[in-house]
């Protein structure tokens, strides 16, 4: 009896282990039964939130989702403009999961790398688009922001452009048939090229660089320098022209104290001689023999400078009249 009690009891605490299952934080529990997604009274997909919960054994399973908002990365791609100018455009999306039966059937499984292969088909068509109806002014100014709000709307309500349907249009287009033919309530969607339409919302799109190709921007970066360049040659031939200037001026003003200064000179000179030759003159008026006497005297003490110099001269000439006279007047014949 207590071993058929103890075999009861392993029984149910396993069949209770087996039973109950746990949805972590940020995540959210889809129930399946035997591959189809479990639905309540309504016809809406049982989806668990965080929290302990309870299961059939054996007969349902519970598929986990990330609820969570996720970051796709795009690779960095060429876009035109409406000018038909490259560009390369580097970008992510944050994207979640809003209605996971939906993004269940839709991705087979909850596959992301499914619904990021989607995704990114859908936004490069979109984002193509709307950079080419802008130009590359529009592009990296305030209608960026525009630009990204335009992208995010078209990428959750789809677009209503039937003449430019894309192949990413048409992919999405075949996984809805695929899902409406799993779903059985038919839920209508407001556009079948939506992201919604998979349970898909796009949260946030964002362009994180613009860059010019590169054969573009070294075609700009040469006329960039060859514009630097001229602007210093520029530069140089007027500062080269203002050192000529200055150099001229300078000159100029050179020349110019020199000869003021020469004629002062001269003038000062010329004053100095007639101001002597004055008292020269006023000097003879008063005593011409004292006067021819300090000449004469002047006259020999320029003469005799070295003791071995030699004068031939006659002894009559008048050059050593006052030192023939003994009192120092002049000699007379």
């Amino acid at each position: 009896m207590r071993k058929s009690l103890l075999l009861v009891l392993i029984i149910s605490l396993l069949i209770l282990y087996t039973s109950l299952f746990v949805v972590t934080e940020g995540h959210r529990g889809i129930a399946m039964c035997f591959g189809k997604v479990l639905r309540d009274d309504n016809a809406t997909p049982l989806v668990y939130s965080p929290g302990p919960h309870l299961k059939i054994p054996l007969i349902q399973s519970i598929k986990m989702l990330d609820a969570r908002i996720q970051t796709m990365e795009n690779q960095a791609d060429r876009f035109v403009t409406k000018e038909k100018k490259d560009l390369i455009v580097d970008s992510y999306i944050k994207w979640r999961i809003s209605d996971f039966s939906r993004y269940y059937l839709a991705t087979g499984g909850g596959d992301i790398a499914q619904a990021e292969v989607l995704l990114k088909r859908k936004f490069s068509d979109r984002l193509r688009s709307e950079i080419g109806r802008l130009d590359i002014q529009d592009i990296v100014t305030d209608s960026r922001g525009k630009l990204m709000k335009d992208v995010r709307d078209a990428l959750n309500n789809g677009t209503v452009d039937h003449n430019s349907v894309s192949d990413s249009d048409d992919a999405i287009a075949n996984f809805i048939k695929h899902v409406e033919n799993k779903n059985i309530d038919k839920q209508i969607i407001a556009n079948s090229n939506s992201m919604n339409a998979l349970g898909i919302e796009v949260v946030d799109v964002r362009i994180k660089q613009i860059n010019l190709p590169s054969e573009v921007s070294d075609a700009i970066y040469k006329r960039m320098r060859a514009e630097r360049e001229a602007v210093a040659r520029r530069h140089r031939s007027q500062g080269q022209e203002e050192a000529e200037k200055l150099r001229a001026t300078s000159d100029y003003e050179v020349t110019h104290t020199l000869a003021e200064a020469e004629r002062h000179g001269r003038i000062t000179r010329g004053e100095g001689d007639a101001e002597t030759a004055k008292l020269f003159a006023n000097a003879f008026r008063q005593d011409p023999e004292f006067f021819t006497f300090i000449r004469s005297l002047k006259a020999y003490e320029n003469s005799f400078q070295n003791g071995e110099d030699i004068m031939v001269l006659s002894p009559d000439n008048d050059f050593f009249k006052y030192m023939k006279s003994s009192n120092g007047n002049k000699t007379t014949k």
